[in-house]
């Protein structure tokens, strides 16, 4: 098995990386910079952009993708409900992947439509209904897990977007965001994702030019 991420620790690729700790497969990293792209990752990727992970041959790209073939790929991880109960687990994954980005984004630059009609254009209708719809969700599971009775790529692809944007700013620090975001982040594969991540980006920092 060969198994490759194409990356950059100050990326969507930190939830790649994740992921894969999460599956526990060995993987190799190769560490794409900012500007220019190179031919050969422009084969892998035409759109330039990280994440990209190459399974045996098999390109993947698009963070919730990612997640969800990695589940697939790495079943014994238990990442992924049963086929027959993966409603609430695609729901949430493409939530995430779909209007939750697009809201946050809109936002960041400072577009904003108040026309109802209009938000009936778009896929996430307006960014306070976006988040009061993941309050909602992530509020009603309690201590639980968005898709299942136990942890799911689901949990680590919306996680990790509360994580960031809470942060960040971007996403409002409502209590039952933060709860969920302390305990996604304190998963032993979480933690190791980060310490990797963050020294690579240390260890690019310091090198001279």
């Amino acid at each position: 098995m060969t198994l490759t991420l194409y990356t950059n620790p100050m990326s969507r690729g930190r939830i790649a990386r994740w992921m894969l700790e999460e599956t526990g497969a060995a993987y190799d990293t190769v560490v794409i910079d900012y500007g220019p792209r190179s031919p050969d990752f422009l084969a892998v990727n035409p759109m330039g952009k990280v994440p990209a992970i190459v399974h045996d041959g098999t390109v993947v790209t698009e963070c919730a993708a990612i997640c969800a073939y990695l589940a697939d790929a790495f079943p014994d991880a238990g990442l992924a409900p049963p086929l027959d109960r993966r409603g609430a687990y695609y729901r949430w994954l493409f939530f995430a992947a779909g209007p939750l980005e697009q809201a946050v984004a809109s936002r960041s630059m400072g577009w904003s439509i108040d026309d109802p009609q209009k938000q009936g254009m778009l896929g996430f209708g307006s960014y306070d209904r976006t988040i009061d719809v993941l309050e909602a969700a992530v509020g009603a599971v309690g201590a639980g897990w968005l898709a299942a009775d136990h942890f799911t790529a689901a949990d680590l692809y919306v996680g990790a977007h509360l994580g960031w944007g809470t942060a960040f700013g971007t996403i409002p620090r409502r209590d039952v965001f933060v709860a969920f975001v302390d305990r996604v982040q304190g998963r032993e594969a979480a933690q190791r994702a980060n310490a990797k991540d963050d020294a690579l980006a240390a260890e690019r920092q310091a090198q001279p030019g």
